[in-house]
């Protein structure tokens, strides 16, 4: 007899409790698991930073740079600075009259690259685009893309067929240069739904098949895509030399300077620094020496019996784990291996032009539910990556390399680059409002200055080095920060923000974008209030928050900030568009993953829209004379969610990523008839749109 899952009531952000269930185990629904105050005193960390530390960073840390210097700098001065630069801003602050950045007086034409058509809200079980626009399903869920792999045929799924097939849940998406009129394209798969994937699922007893198949949907996708000429329709080349899986089951490495790390070592790897598989890769980045990140995040819901884990910030379920892997494999029984869970929870990068090259899980970029990696450069060629810890009260981080990238493509270059991302000093975010606190009441409604905005400060928690790494945290070791780096932000005294999810920097101005979600419990009893960074209490649509680095120097430890989007229906007084006429934008709930367009317009996608509309693609100016004004591009079937965008000339791509994914569906019932019609299974898939006239998008 099959049995259905019990389901909740639906998500407070607009999620449906099937999507809760398979996504993040319901973290939602769960207790917040930052309990910190984070008053940020002084002293805290002053300790970590003693004469004898500094010596120790001097002697592990061979940086000659600003960066470097500023990475070791006191945190009790850093604060001080920022403090001192509290009522100013810097130079670049788009939120001041005057400035090129500053709304102004619109002019009649949209922004160039956002010159279409609106799609209006709706509720369509399809994707729906601008009038002269086409489109196409690039890759489906189960498509073959290595050699010897079969058709798909949902009946009949094996775990080796679904090892040489497109995974499930497509989320974040590349697409890389490969020459001949073709591209790579890179996909990260997020979650599987059994009740969608096996007719007849029994949560309660799955059976090892099914098991093994969601393990090989899991993980990462490369295939080759032909271009057509005349058009932006792309095509999978099929078993391809150069396509690739990598799933639950696929070795990576793990490198910095927690691999090897007693934290880090089980019965299967005692050397700590080899670990099966990926989890949960949601949002990533590309990088500018030609790989991908990839961004695990709700990794802990895998893991079962965690009542005895060292690490409570992180949401390990007590008893048993909503898939039942357990049963099948003892590394995701917490009980039986205490640090398996210490082994995800990273980003992890991928050389996808060699399909036989190890992809590695990075400690230095620390361990959190990882929403996006990505990556900008200094002046002196050093990257610098920017990455959201996915949790209701969680932090944003950044990461900047101790090491200068090479350019060009030897085999020497390549190999220097791939380190990259080893060595160099992890930050957490700490942000400071400029207005009186009688002024944030958590309604929403603007301070007296007419914008959410103020002074920030990038906090050191732990510096990597080529002799070992040294923590600026008191009372934790350089390897307790890079594998528990949620308690070294509550140390740090970080801000609490509503679901930091995609970070990107804009690569015409600098500037960063911060996705932020939602937070429905924001200003409830026993949580933290309302701030000027967080202005609305049961933050229910989410924010954009704008970050401007001190002289644009990304490696710096200042910055500024302001709310360049407050979202939720225009005529709600408490939502905001960088100034603009809000009667003159499209409505927009839950921003999740951001990318930018070649003219540096902002494109959002989002999750869990809470305006009765299905989730959509936006795309908004961020400077001239139209800067706020936002538009939306595409909707998404039932039950989907609008994921990995990526906006090129003549092209847009977007990953449909969980359609049908509605409380009750099953593959009996099915909730969605996307994108293959009736009679057929929903599948998780990638599209392409383009104008009809072959132009470029929005001109």
């Amino acid at each position: 007899m099959r049995k259905l899952l019990p389901l909740i009531g639906s998500h407070p952000g607009g999620r449906s409790a099937l999507t809760c269930r398979y996504r993040c185990g319901d973290a939602c629904f769960q207790e917040v698991p930052n309990t910190s105050d984070n008053e940020y005193v002084g002293d805290v960390m002053a300790g970590a930073l003693s004469r004898r530390s500094m010596m120790r960073a001097a002697a592990v840390v061979t940086v000659a740079t600003a960066a470097g210097t500023a990475a070791l700098a006191s945190p009790g001065m850093a604060t001080q600075a920022a403090a001192a630069t509290a009522d100013r801003h810097y130079p670049g602050h788009p939120g001041r009259p005057g400035h090129p950045g500053h709304p102004g007086r619109p002019t009649h034409k949209a922004a160039r690259g956002l010159r279409f058509d609106a799609v209006a809200p709706n509720t369509a079980d399809q994707v729906t685009i601008p009038t002269g626009y086409e489109q196409n399903v690039v890759i489906r869920w189960g498509e073959p893309i290595l050699r010897g792999a079969p058709a798909f045929d949902p009946d009949n799924q094996t775990a080796k067929a679904q090892a040489g097939q497109f995974g499930y849940n497509n989320d974040f998406l590349a697409l890389l240069p490969y020459g001949h009129g073709r591209q790579l394209l890179v996909a990260n798969h997020e979650y599987t739904d059994e009740q969608l994937m096996f007719a007849g699922y029994d949560s309660d007893n799955p059976t090892r098949e099914q098991v093994e198949i969601a393990w090989a949907a899991h993980g990462l996708s490369v295939v080759a895509v032909q271009e057509e000429r005349r058009s932006g329709k792309l095509t999978p080349v099929q078993r391809h030399h150069v396509n690739r899986r990598l799933t639950v089951t696929s070795e990576f490495r793990l490198a910095g300077p927690a691999a090897g790390s007693d934290l880090l070592k089980t019965s299967a790897d005692p050397t700590g620094t080899k670990v099966l598989g990926t989890l949960n890769n949601c949002a990533g980045g590309t990088t500018p020496w030609g790989t991908t990140l990839h961004g695990e995040e709700n990794f802990n819901q895998y893991f079962a019996n965690g009542s005895s884990a060292t690490d409570k910030r992180y949401g390990l379920p007590t008893g048993s784990s909503g898939r039942k892997w357990e049963r099948f494999d003892d590394r995701f029984d917490v009980s039986k291996e205490p640090n398996e869970p210490h082994r995800h929870g990273y980003v992890v990068e991928l050389d996808p032009y060699d399909p036989d090259s190890t992809p590695v899980k990075h400690t230095a970029l620390g361990r959190f539910k990882h929403e996006g990696a990505t990556a900008t450069l200094t002046r002196d060629g050093r990257p610098v990556l920017y990455s959201g810890d996915d949790e209701r009260f969680d932090y944003f981080y950044k990461f900047v390399s101790s090491k200068r990238m090479k350019r060009g493509r030897s085999r020497h270059a390549r190999a220097h680059n791939l380190t990259l991302l080893e060595e160099g000093t992890l930050y957490v975010a700490k942000l400071t409002g400029d207005s009186p606190a009688g002024q944030i009441d958590g309604s929403g409604a603007l301070p007296s200055d007419g914008e959410f905005d103020g002074s920030g400060v990038w906090i050191p928690l732990a510096t990597a080095g080529p002799r070992g790494a040294v923590s600026h945290v008191e009372g934790m070791t350089a390897e307790e920060v890079f594998v528990f780096t949620r308690l070294a932000g509550d140390k740090a005294g970080a801000t609490k923000m509503d679901r930091p999810e995609d970070v990107e920097p804009s690569p015409r101005t600098g500037k960063v974008y911060v996705a932020l979600t939602n937070n429905t419990k924001r200003g409830l009893e026993g949580q933290a209030p309302a701030d000027e960074a967080n202005p609305r209490n049961a933050n229910k649509h989410g924010h954009v928050l704008e970050l401007t680095e001190h002289w644009h120097n990304p490696a710096s430890t200042r910055f500024a900030w302001s709310l360049f989007l407050v979202a939720g229906d225009p005529e709600d007084p408490s939502s905001y568009f960088a100034g603009f006429p809000k009667d003159k934008v499209s409505p927009i709930s839950c921003p999740d993953n951001v990318a930018f367009d070649p003219y540096g317009n902002l494109w959002i996608s989002t999750d869990g829209n809470k305006l009765g509309s299905h989730d959509g693609l936006f795309g908004v100016a961020t400077h001239g004379p139209r800067r706020g004004e936002l538009k939306q591009f595409l909707t998404v079937p039932t039950g989907a969610e609008t994921c990995g965008p990526i906006i090129q000339d003549r092209r847009v791509l977007v990953a449909v990523q969980h359609p049908g994914e509605v409380s009750g569906a099953s593959v009996e019932n099915p909730a969605s008839q996307w994108p293959d019609g009736p009679g057929k299974i929903v599948r998780p898939s990638v599209v392409a749109v383009w104008r009809e006239d072959g132009r470029n998008i929005g001109c």
